[in-house]
C-alpha cells in the first residue's frame, strides 16, 4: 500500500528533542511509487529506486530494510552506515544473479542517523539532504550525477545543470555489482535546525529558493511536508515525491520555536 499524506512523531534524545514529519506521493505521471522511506526516533532515510518493471521499488525497499537494522545505539554510526551501504549492494547483486532482468536495478540512499548530539550522514545518488539554520537553506549533500560533475569541473553553470535533460543520470548509486562508496560525515546540530531529506521528485521540480521558502513558512512539519509535495505536483509531478522533515528542539521544550519561525 502506498503511503500518502504525512506522519509525524517526536523523540527525546540527549540534549535535544527531535520532531519528524514524513510524506510520500507517486506524483502525477507515475502509477507506481519506487521511493521508500524509513523513520524512527533516531534514523531517517529516503531511497529512490530505479530499474523498471517494479524492480526500483524492490531495490529501495531492500535499502530501507537493511537500514532498519541500524535503529539501535551504536558507538560508530558512520561505520554502521558504510556497512549498511555495502550490505545493500550485496543483496542487490545476489538478486541480480538469480534474475537476469534485475541486473539494472539500484537505488539512491540519503540517511540521517542520530547519536544523541549530532547526525551521522550517509549519502549516495541524487536524493538530497537540506538544512535550514537561522532561516538560511544549505544543501548538505552533493548529487552524484553527470551534470553535477560538470558543474564541479567548471564546465557547466549550476543554472544550466538544473535544466539539463540528463540531470538525473547517476554516476554513483547502490546497484547490483557496484562498488561505489557512500559519502559519510557527521553534522553538528543546533536547536532550531530543520532538516529535509527528499527524493529528486521534489528537488528536480521545485528550486532551492522555493524549497527554502516552504521550509521556513510553517512551524508544523506535517503541513510543511504537505506543502512541499503539493509544490512538486503543481510543477507537473513527473516523478515520485518523498520528503522527511526533522526539527531539532531543546530537550524538554517541544513547543519551542526558533526566532525565524516565530513570525
Amino acid at each position: 500500500m502506498l503511503l500518502r499524506g504525512t506522519r509525524a512523531g517526536d523523540s527525546l534524545s540527549g540534549m535535544y528533542a527531535l520532531r519528524h514529519a514524513v510524506g510520500t506521493d507517486p506524483g502525477l505521471r507515475r502509477e507506481a511509487n519506487e521511493d521508500s522511506v524509513y523513520f524512527s526516533e533516531r534514523l531517517y532515510a529516503v531511497a529512490d529506486g530505479m530499474g523498471g518493471h517494479a524492480y526500483g521499488e524492490v531495490a529501495s525497499s531492500i535499502a530501507v530494510a537493511v537500514l532498519a537494522d541500524l535503529d539501535v545505539d551504536t558507538d560508530d554510526p558512520l561505520s554502521a552506515l558504510a556497512g549498511a551501504a555495502r550490505e545493500i549492494a550485496i543483496r542487490l547483486t545476489d538478486l541480480a544473479e538469480e534474475n537476469f532482468d534485475m541486473r539494472g536495478m539500484g537505488t539512491t540512499l540519503t540517511a540521517l542517523l542520530w547519536d544523541g548530539e549530532r547526525f551521522a550522514v550517509g549519502h549516495i545518488g541524487d536524493s538530497r539532504c537540506y538544512l535550514v539554520r537561522d532561516g538560511e537553506l544549505t544543501q548538505l549533500t552533493r548529487d552524484h550525477t553527470m551534470v553535477q560533475a560538470l558543474v564541479d569541473d567548471g564546465r557547466m553553470a549550476a543554472e544550466q545543470a538544473a535544466e539539463h535533460p540528463g540531470r538525473s543520470m547517476l554516476m554513483r548509486a547502490l546497484q547490483a555489482g557496484s562498488s561505489h562508496d557512500a559519502d559519510l560525515f557527521f553534522h553538528e546540530v543546533a536547536a532550531g535546525d530543520r532538516y529535509l531529506i527528499c527524493s529528486d521528485g521534489l528537488s528536480d521540480v521545485v528550486g532551492p529558493a522555493e524549497i527554502g521558502a516552504l521550509l521556513t513558512a510553517e512551524p508544523d512539519g506535517d503541513l510543511t511536508v504537505r506543502a512541499l509535495i503539493d509544490a512538486a505536483n503543481a510543477g507537473g509531478g513527473p516523478d515520485n515525491i518523498t520528503c522527511v522533515v526533522v526539527d531539532v528542539l531543546p530537550e524538554g521544550n517541544a513547543s519551542w520555536l526558533p526566532q525565524w519561525l516565530q513570525g
